[in-house]
């Protein structure tokens, strides 16, 4: 296998704390949401973390599966919504995941086949395929 391309990001104080990356290009503050007892802030969270990198990369494995396929399209949207769930399984918690995906420019039919090929194919749906109950609409 060959890697194509790597980064890292460090953590300090979990969610209440920081997120970088070693050269500090990326850098965020991360705080609990008032849900899990947080305050009002404009830090993030993981789950909002997890939902841009998501929603980018299914986005982006659209668009790689249209180019292929030499189909135009006016744009393309992607929302993910990342929910932070009780697991009666453990009693700890898991994640799940609602994609949105728009499509302006394809029919209802064609939108689905490359709904169903970016999923195929988007690494991010790879990673946790089996762990994560992960429901694709299309808008």
């Amino acid at each position: 296998m060959k890697t194509l391309y790597e980064t890292s990001v460090i953590n300090t104080g979990g969610r209440q704390g920081v997120v970088q990356s070693p050269d500090t290009v990326f850098m965020l503050d991360v705080a609990a949401p008032p849900e899990l007892g947080g305050k009002v802030t404009t830090a993030t969270n993981p789950e909002q973390l997890f939902a841009a990198g998501y929603s980018a990369c299914f986005n982006s494995a659209l668009e790689y599966q249209l180019k292929k396929h030499s189909v135009s399209i006016e744009k393309s949207t992607v929302t993910a919504t990342v929910m932070l769930q009780t697991d009666p399984a453990d009693n700890g918690v898991k994640l799940e995941v609602e994609l949105e995906v728009r499509i302006d420019g394809l029919d209802e039919e064609q939108a689905q086949k490359f709904v169903k090929l970016a999923h195929d194919y988007c690494p991010y749906s790879k990673a946790i395929k089996g762990n994560v109950n992960v429901t694709v609409n299309l808008d």
